[in-house]
């Protein structure tokens, strides 16, 4: 139960840091910048020109709305992780609003600030699909569309995201536009190399004759555990045993340097791996 918790409290922990790093990117390079691609905030800056709400304002209307449309058709299963970030989201960037008011960008620099309004977010949002949440917003349209159709998703988020876009382009002037285009494309590109590095573990294949040291270190001392089975050398036709083993990249540095220590003539491959399912591992979802 209490390790239950604590998992819990750390899940909740990293969600907000998420949240907290996706609305510095927003509200001090998005908004300011007008960069518009995609998702309830690009929408906000697109809203933001024909009304006189804020960004910021806006984003927190269609955020709630989206929120209970969420609850309506998807039901209470809905989520309380979506449900806790557009909550959390929403609040800070009215929060920020208040506390620290942008009256324009940050810097001259617009390709840095382009850069920073797609790393943030990315980095963020790739933190949330790690702990199986999402940042609300679209997510929510992608979750009630794939209840009830049969549409892909992704195609359907990147057609609302292509919109959004294309109004920026008519709204704003066609060097926004174009950096928002920018943006669209570079967006998933950085999610998904951030996800890979996130989850990324690797895959030991221990090719040894004294197995006991290896495993031992890697249970006593790594707190993991190997698949050991016998096998025969090719060439030498002498008997050998074979350790099967994941570790983090952390763990994997100490197991390396063990192995070199304890067995120096052992054979050994290392392969990166960001899918590693089981026990004390990342859970299929």
């Amino acid at each position: 139960m209490m390790k239950k918790y604590r998992r819990t409290i750390r899940e909740y922990f990293v969600i907000t840091l998420a949240v907290m790093l996706m609305d510095i990117g927003v509200y001090v390079f998005k908004f300011p910048n007008n960069f518009s691609f995609g998702g309830v905030s690009g929408l906000a800056v697109v809203v933001t020109h024909f009304l006189s709400f804020s960004a910021s304002q806006i984003n927190l209307i269609v955020n709630m709305i989206l929120l209970v449309f969420g609850f309506i058709f998807l039901g209470k299963g809905f989520g309380a992780k979506t449900a806790y970030v557009t909550v959390v989201s929403s609040v800070l960037l009215s929060l920020m609003e208040v506390l620290f008011p942008m009256y324009g960008p940050l810097t001259d620099e617009t390709t840095l600030e382009l850069l920073y309004a797609i790393a943030l977010p990315a980095i963020a949002s790739a933190m949330l699909f790690y702990e199986n949440a999402s940042s609300g917003g679209t997510d929510i349209i992608a979750m009630i569309v794939k209840k009830h159709s049969t549409m892909d998703i992704s195609s359907a988020l990147m057609a609302v995201d292509a919109a959004i876009v294309v109004a920026a382009c008519f709204v704003f002037d066609i060097r926004t536009g174009l950096f928002s285009v920018c943006g669209l494309m570079l967006k998933s590109l950085v999610i998904d190399k951030a996800i890979e590095r996130m989850k990324l573990n690797k895959y030991f294949t221990i090719i040894c004759s004294k197995p006991e040291p290896i495993c031992d270190y890697i249970m006593n001392e790594l707190k993991r555990s190997a698949t050991v089975y016998n096998a025969e050398g090719a060439y030498t036709h002498k008997g050998k045993v074979v350790i099967l083993t994941v570790m983090d990249p952390k763990q994997a540095v100490l197991l390396e340097r063990h192995i070199q220590a304890v067995e120096p003539d052992a054979f050994f491959m290392v392969t990166k791996s960001s899918e590693i399912m089981g026990k004390g591992f990342k859970r299929s979802i």
